[in-house]
C-alpha cells in the first residue's frame, strides 16, 4: 500500500541472499497489505546478484525501496542505515536469509496498539522450534545465558532478528557495532520498556550463514563487556517512565515457556 507517511517501516539487512530475498519481501507485503507501510532492504555489499532481485522488486512495488553498501559493513550498521532512511514511527527488522517468517510481524506490532504503551520501546521476538544446526543452537543458548547473567536484561534470545521498536527509541541508544544483539539491554538502559513475544523460525532455503560459533565468540566477548560497561556507566535514563522492577514482560503462552531457542 502506498502512503506518504507510512506508520511501519520494515528494515531487512541482506548480504548474498539472492535466493531468499524476493519471497521474503513479497511475504512482508502480503502480511502488511491494507495499512501504510514501507519495506527497505539494505544490500550489505552482496556479490551474488542480490541487487538484480532488488531492482525487480523496486519496479514491481511502490512500497519497496533498497539501499546498497559498496562493501559489507555488518548487520548493525546496515540496520542503522535503513532506520535513518525509514519514514515510519515503528520499525520492524527481519534477517535477510528468510529464516524469520513475515507472518510473525503482527505479533510484534500488537503490543504497540495496546493502551498505556507510550513507554514501550522494543518488542523482541524469541525463537521457538529453531531450525538451525544443533551446534548453532547450543552456541546461542550458551551465549544468551552468559549475556543474561551479566546484563540482566531478562531476554533469552536477544539475537533474534525479528524486532519491532520505536524509531525515536532507537536513536536514544548508544551506537556500537553489533548493537542489534544487545538492544533489549540498551533500551532498558535508556528507560524504555521491553516486551518479548514467541516467534516461529524456519530453515534456510539458500545462501550461507554469515556467523559461526567461533566468530560469534571472538566478537561477542568484547561486545558483551562493552555493553556491561555502558550499563554500569549510564546516567539518568532519557525516557522518564522507567520501571523499577520486572522491566521485561514476556508474552509467551505458558505452554511455550519450556521451548528454548
Amino acid at each position: 500500500m502506498t502512503a506518504t507517511s507510512p506508520e511501519i517501516s520494515v528494515i531487512i539487512p541482506a548480504r548474498d541472499e539472492v535466493v531468499a530475498i524476493t519471497p521474503l519481501v513479497e511475504g512482508v507485503g502480503q502480511v502488511l497489505q491494507g495499512q501504510p507501510f514501507e519495506v527497505i532492504v539494505v544490500d550489505d555489499g552482496s556479490t551474488d546478484g542480490t541487487h538484480h532481485a532488488l531492482m525487480r522488486l523496486a519496479s514491481a512495488h511502490e512500497w519497496f525501496n533498497w539501499l546498497q553498501n559498496d562493501r559489507s559493513v555488518g548487520q548493525s550498521a546496515a540496520i542503522r542505515r535503513g532506520v535513518r532512511a525509514a519514514r515510519g514511527t515503528i520499525i520492524v527488522t527481519l534477517d535477510g536469509d528468510g529464516q524469520n517468517p513475515p507472518d510473525q510481524i503482527p505479533a510484534l506490532l500488537a503490543p504497540f496498539k495496546a493502551d498505556n504503551c507510550d513507554a514501550l520501546g522494543l518488542v523482541q521476538g524469541q525463537r521457538v522450534g529453531r531450525q538451525d544446526t544443533a551446534a548453532k543452537r547450543w552456541g546461542s543458548r550458551a551465549a544468551n545465558a552468559i549475556r543474561v547473567a551479566l546484563l540482566r536484561d531478562g531476554v533469552r534470545d536477544s539475537g533474534c532478528g525479528l524486532k519491532a521498536f520505536r524509531r525515536e527509541a532507537y536513536f536514544d541508544l548508544p551506537w556500537f557495532d553489533h548493537i542489534h544483539r544487545f538492544m533489549p539491554a540498551m533500551m532498558l538502559r535508556e528507560g524504555w520498556e521491553v516486551q518479548t513475544v514467541p516467534v516461529s523460525h524456519q530453515a534456510r532455503h539458500g545462501g550461507q550463514s554469515k556467523y559461526s560459533n567461533l566468530r560469534r565468540a571472538l566478537v561477542g566477548i568484547p561486545d558483551l563487556l562493552g555493553a556491561a560497561w555502558l550499563i554500569r556507566r549510564a546516567g539518568p535514563p532519557r525516557h522518564p517512565q522507567k520501571q523499577a522492577t520486572d522491566p521485561v514482560q514476556d508474552r509467551r503462552p505458558a505452554d511455550d515457556a519450556h521451548l528454548q531457542g
